[in-house]
C-alpha cells in the first residue's frame, strides 16, 4: 500500500517521523569530528567544541517565535519550510573556509531546525489522545534517533573516506530529499488547530507558562539534561585519547560509535516503552532511566576500556530517554490551549541546556578530571530523576 493511501494518522506519524530523521542527522554531526576541525583550522579543541553551542543557542533562542507563529500558521507548513532551509544550511556548510564561517553557518542550521522536532512533538499532541501520546511520540521519537545514530556512525565510518565536509553535506543532502517528499505527500491526520499571531498575547502566553509550578519544573529538568547529557558528547573523542582507549587517529571513530550507541539505546527504549509503562508506570521509569544515565556518566569518566566506553553510550541512551520522553509527553498536556508556545518553551529549555553543556562539562573536566567531573554530572541526573518520579 502506498504512503499517500495509509490512514491519516499514520501516515502523519510516518511523514513526522521522516522529517524528524532527516533534521537530527546534522545536529551532533560535528561532535566525532573536534579534534580534526581543530587541527585544520589551528584552534583549541575548546573552541571547536562550541560548534554544539552554535548549533544549539540560535535552534533555542528561535522557540519563543516559532511556537506562537507555528499556532498561527500551522505547525505543518512551518516544518516543511524549517527542513528545506536545514537542508539549504547543511549543504553550503562544506564549503566554510574558516571556524567563523563554520560556526555561522551551524547556527543557521541550528535556526532551522527550531522548528522541526519541537513542532513535531507540537502535531503529535494536536492530533493524539493523551492515552496513545507516549506511545505515539517515541515512534517519531525512535526516527529522530535514527538521525542522530546516522550522524554518528557516518562520521565515525567516512571521516577517511569523506572528511568532515563531506560527511555534512551528506547529511544536507538527506535533508533535501525529505523536503521535495513532504512537498509530495500531504501530512494527513486532523485539522490543525489555529490561532491569531497576536504577539502581545504570545508574551502573555509565555508568563502564564512560567507562571505554573509543573510547566517550571519541566523547563528546569530539560535544561539540567540537555547539559549534563549533551555536554559530554563534544569530548568523547578527547576523553578516549586522553584515557588511551584509543589512538589518536582512532579517537574519532571510537566517539562516533559511542553517538550511535547512544541512539542506539533510543531505539531500544522505544521497543520497551509500551510494555515499561503497562509494567512500572511513568514515574517509576523516570527514577530508572536516572539510575541508568548516572551509571553510563560514570562509565564515561571510569570505563577502563573503550568497549566499555562504547556500551556506556548505549545505557544512556535507555535512561535518557526514559527521563526525556516522560518530559516531552507531559509538555504537551500543560497548556492544551497553547501546544506550539508550550512544547517551543521545552525546546528553548532543552537546547539552552545543550548550549551551556560543552562550557560547564569543559570547566568541570579541565579542573577536576574526567572521574569526578563525570561523577558530578551523574549525581545531578540521578537527583533530577528523583524529583520528577517523585512529582
Amino acid at each position: 500500500m502506498s504512503t499517500p493511501h495509509l490512514p491519516n494518522q499514520s501516515r502523519l506519524i510516518l511523514l513526522l517521523g521522516i522529517t524528524a530523521f532527516a533534521g537530527a542527522l546534522s545536529v551532533r554531526v560535528t561532535d566525532p569530528f573536534i579534534a580534526v576541525i581543530a587541527d585544520e583550522f589551528a584552534a583549541s579543541p575548546d573552541r571547536v567544541a562550541l560548534l554544539a553551542s552554535a548549533f544549539a543557542v540560535p535552534f533555542a533562542l528561535i522557540q519563543p517565535i516559532l511556537g506562537p507563529v507555528g499556532d498561527a500558521l500551522g505547525k505543518r507548513r512551518v516544518i516543511r519550510f524549517s527542513l528545506l532551509l536545514l537542508s539549504v544550511m547543511a549543504l553550503i556548510a562544506p564549503f566554510a573556509s574558516s571556524l567563523d564561517t563554520l560556526m555561522l553557518l551551524r547556527a543557521l542550521t541550528g535556526m532551522a531546525a527550531g522548528g522541526i522536532m519541537p513542532l513535531t512533538l507540537a502535531t503529535i499532541g494536536d492530533a493524539v489522545p493523551m492515552k496513545d501520546r507516549q506511545v505515539a511520540l517515541s515512534r517519531v521519537l525512535v526516527f529522530a534517533i535514527g538521525g542522530q545514530i546516522g550522524g554518528g556512525v557516518l562520521a565515525g565510518l567516512l571521516a577517511g573516506y569523506l572528511g568532515w565536509r563531506g560527511v555534512l553535506g551528506l547529511c544536507g543532502g538527506v535533508a533535501l530529499l525529505a523536503s521535495f517528499l513532504l512537498v509530495l505527500i500531504p501530512f494527513g491526520g486532523p485539522p490543525e488547530p489555529r490561532r491569531p499571531f497576536e504577539p502581545v498575547r504570545a508574551f502573555g502566553r509565555y508568563r502564564a507558562l512560567l507562571g505554573m509550578p509543573a510547566a517550571r519544573l519541566l523547563f528546569f529538568a530539560v535544561l539540567v539534561e540537555g547539559m549534563l547529557v549533551f555536554g559530554t558528547f563534544p569530548y568523547l573523542a578527547l576523553l578516549l585519547g586522553q584515557r588511551g582507549l584509543a589512538e589518536a587517529a582512532g579517537a574519532t571513530f571510537e566517539a562516533g560509535l559511542t553517538v550511535g550507541a547512544f541512539g542506539c539505546g533510543g531505539f531500544a527504549y522505544g521497543a520497551l516503552v509500551k510494555a515499561v509503562l503497562a509494567r512500572i508506570g511513568q514515574g517509576r521509569m523516570v527514577v530508572l532511566g536516572g539510575v541508568l544515565a548516572g551509571l553510563a556518566l560514570l562509565g564515561f569518566g571510569l570505563a577502563p576500556t573503550a568497549t566499555l566506553f562504547i556500551a556506556s553510550g548505549l545505557v544512556l541512551g535507555v535512561g535518557f530517554y526514559m527521563v526525556h520522553n516522560s518530559i516531552q509527553t507531559r509538555v504537551t498536556e500543560v497548556a492544551p490551549e497553547a501546544r506550539g508556545s508550550a512544547v517551543a518553551m521545552h525546546a528553548f529549555h532543552f537546547f539552552i541546556g545543550q548550549s551551556l553543556g560543552p562550557v560547564v562539562i569543559g570547566l568541570m573536566l579541565g579542573g577536576f578530571g574526567p572521574g569526578i567531573a563525570l561523577g558530578v554530572a551523574a549525581l545531578g541526573i540521578l537527583a533530577l530523576a528523583l524529583k520528577l518520579g517523585w512529582r
